[in-house]
């Protein structure tokens, strides 16, 4: 393998390409220390030991502190690591060591962001979001299974309501435009068209 190009990323960091084709990220003192250099070809025992004990080491650690900050799924932690130019299989190597602790879990993540949500936002919006966060479908389910078996419940009616009344919504005096504004509100926030219906009807 040959160093083709050491293109730096900032002043600290320069992203190595072997054989003309991106290869991985290092610092500057790793660089000096692996004695790689441009033009160079790069021994088959630094590839390794970058592949198998720098990066995966430090991946490992990247992903521990985005944990220590906030919960992730996985497919958020998987994109902040892509984020920092790591290959794949560094990425995936981090991603089942954080698992294996059980730093991250999808389900718990899932049942932990209905409950936060159950006051606040229809089931549908609370299932859009979860997707857009890169839960499956079936992991959903099961958290709202789980939600469920806790004692979880939603009144969509009465969130509609507490809604309109803190928009200060009058039935008696809204017209035709009020309502459909009131409506297109309600429908933003995931609420289904048939209910939106009946709420603004029974107000």
């Amino acid at each position: 393998m040959r160093v083709t190009q050491i293109e730096e990323l900032t002043k600290a960091r320069s992203r190595v390409w072997l054989d003309d084709a991106p290869a991985f990220v290092l610092y500057k003192g790793e660089l000096r220390r692996c004695h790689i250099e441009e033009g160079e070809e790069l021994p088959e025992e630094t590839y390794h030991a970058i592949m198998e004990e720098v990066l995966p080491k430090r991946a490992k650690l990247r992903a521990m502190n985005l944990l220590k900050d906030r919960e992730y799924t996985t497919a958020q932690l998987r994109a902040k690591l892509r984020q920092g130019s790591y290959p794949e299989q560094i990425i995936e190597e981090a991603l089942e060591y954080v698992a294996s602790f059980h730093y991250t879990d999808d389900l718990r993540y899932a049942v932990q962001y209905i409950f936060c949500h159950e006051s606040n936002r229809s089931r549908r919006r609370i299932e859009q979001d979860l997707q857009g966060k890169g839960v499956s479908a079936e992991t959903i389910q099961a958290a709202w299974d789980a939600w469920e078996e806790q004692g979880g419940s939603q009144d969509e009616t009465g969130m509609m309501r507490r809604l309109l009344e803190k928009r200060n919504y009058n039935p008696d005096t809204a017209d035709y435009a009020e309502r459909q504004k009131q409506a297109a509100f309600l429908l933003r926030r995931g609420f289904s068209g048939e209910s939106v219906r009946r709420v603004l009807r029974e107000y």
